[in-house]
């Protein structure tokens, strides 16, 4: 008795808001530590935004944050980041109507009658689609896919964590390798001169290295917890979840149900496209899944206003990850008033000088893993921090190649660690940050590890700009 109330007397993870605010608080504290400074931002020839590194000059801040701005910061928040909260309902509320027609169901089913026995090898085929999810860029696109994954994990005979864990390892694996990957490598090598996705050979090498460690940590918890149950780091939930409660249900597949995923596997294939072909972003991403929402009233014969009514409960799943991703950018809102984001650069940019190649890429590396706590847009790190490594690559004979690399691995591993982004993938799983971090510290580890061999790996062959 007296153990299970200590346990429950215990430390708890807070809410994922709880902690996006102390976030916001911490960076309203350094606003008033670090100094303000600033670059002249000056437009390439491709076109972008980015900084002059010969312009550094500290100011005054003449808006500092006061009380009343660290919360009108939430309401900035959420209109800057309403493009990623309109994608996510519209999407999520589409999806749900998929869901109703007992389409995945079925389809999960038939998956489970083929493959009973083997259940991890539908843990590999799920990790290794959103591996390709991950490179295709898709990033928050994939959101709403996460909650299935969590579903496949039961249905499967283990816990949330292992559907967690193969949605969010597996689109970390593709996002990180930067193979097609436009917000972080097509931004940076268009920064630093380089062609669109050159280099991409031992880009895919890295892929294989990091989708090898991913797949081998999801293997291990795997194993674990059916050998012991209780070594679940969801052992309340898991032993008294029963297999059945999640393919029970499931009917059979039917005509309509086979048009439905055929029409879902269409939609994600032009996604693809228009992302990297025609550079599409969030407002074509949601028009198409509209027009996916109207095919499925078609085919499933919904009545319209039943239609809406199933699209409105989809898109209110995922209320605590849209307000999440308001909160996120919301830090954003707060970095910029203060004016420190580019101090910390200047600061690495001194600390990069007269330094060996070698040392000059682990700090570099280390600074944007760090950086990535604060800032997690990719595309916006790579405006403000490439500019500076550009001339700092060629003062240390450093190849651009090898920097867009250090940058890309230092971005795309810790955007499912560091709290920042991480928060709203679990909250879309039901899955706590303590948990998750017990969970995937070791993964990370690897990654974070053998991301740097590559990187040593990179320099020491010249690994060039094609």
């Amino acid at each position: 008795m007296d153990t299970q109330a200590n346990a429950k007397k215990g430390f708890r993870m807070p809410h994922v808001f709880i902690i996006l605010l102390l976030i916001m608080l911490f960076v309203v504290v350094l606003s008033y530590i670090i100094p303000s400074g600033s670059y002249e931002r000056i437009e390439d020839s491709a076109g972008i935004t980015v900084i002059n590194p010969d312009t550094f000059q500290y100011v005054e801040n003449e808006t500092p944050i006061t009380f009343m701005d660290y919360f009108e910061a939430i309401y900035t928040g959420f209109v800057n980041g309403a493009t990623i909260m309109g994608t996510l309902f519209i999407s999520s509320g589409v999806i749900y109507l998929l869901e109703v027609s007992g389409a995945f169901g079925a389809g999960i089913n038939l998956i489970l009658q083929k493959t009973r026995g083997k259940e991890f090898s539908v843990v590999c085929i799920f990790y290794t689609i959103f591996v390709i999810f991950g490179v295709l860029g898709y990033g928050e696109a994939a959101y709403p896919f996460y909650p299935l994954a969590v579903t496949i994990g039961f249905a499967l005979g283990y816990d949330r964590m292992v559907g967690t864990g193969l949605a969010i390892i597996g689109s970390t694996v593709g996002f990180t390798s930067g193979l097609m990957n436009t917000f972080t490598t097509g931004v940076a090598q268009q920064i630093v001169g380089l062609p669109l996705f050159s280099g991409i050979g031992f880009r895919a090498a890295g892929l294989v290295v990091f989708y090898i460690i991913g797949l081998a940590g999801l293997y291990a918890y795997c194993r674990k917890i059916k050998k012991n149950p209780e070594a679940s780091l969801m052992s309340d939930e898991y032993l008294n979840q029963n297999k059945e409660d999640h393919v029970s249900g499931m009917e059979e597949m039917t005509l309509p149900r086979i048009l439905g995923l055929l029409v879902f596997l269409c939609i994600i294939i032009i996604q693809g496209i228009g992302c990297i072909r025609f550079g599409w972003s969030f407002p074509q991403i949601a028009a198409i899944y509209v027009i996916m929402g109207i095919l499925l009233t078609i085919i499933f014969r919904f009545e319209p206003s039943r239609a809406c009514q199933l699209f409105c409960q989809g898109a209110v799943r995922v209320f605590a990850a849209a307000f999440a991703v308001g909160l996120a950018q919301s830090v954003v809102v707060l970095m910029n008033q203060a004016c420190i984001m580019d101090t910390i650069v200047h600061a690495m940019s001194v600390l990069l000088e007269n330094k060996s190649a070698i040392l000059a890429l682990l700090i570099i590396f280390v600074f944007v893993t760090l950086f990535n706590f604060l800032v997690v847009s990719g595309s916006g790190k790579a405006v403000i921090i490439m500019p500076i490594l550009q001339p700092l690559g060629e003062i240390l004979h450093i190849n651009q190649q090898v920097l867009v690399l250090t940058y890309q691995y230092g971005d795309g591993i810790t955007n499912s660690f560091w709290p920042g982004s991480s928060l709203v993938q679990l909250s879309m799983c039901g899955v706590d940050y303590g948990s998750w971090i017990k969970f995937c510290w070791k993964i990370y580890l690897g990654f974070i590890v053998s991301a740097f061999i590559l990187v040593m790996i990179a320099h020491s062959i010249g690994y060039g700009p094609f």
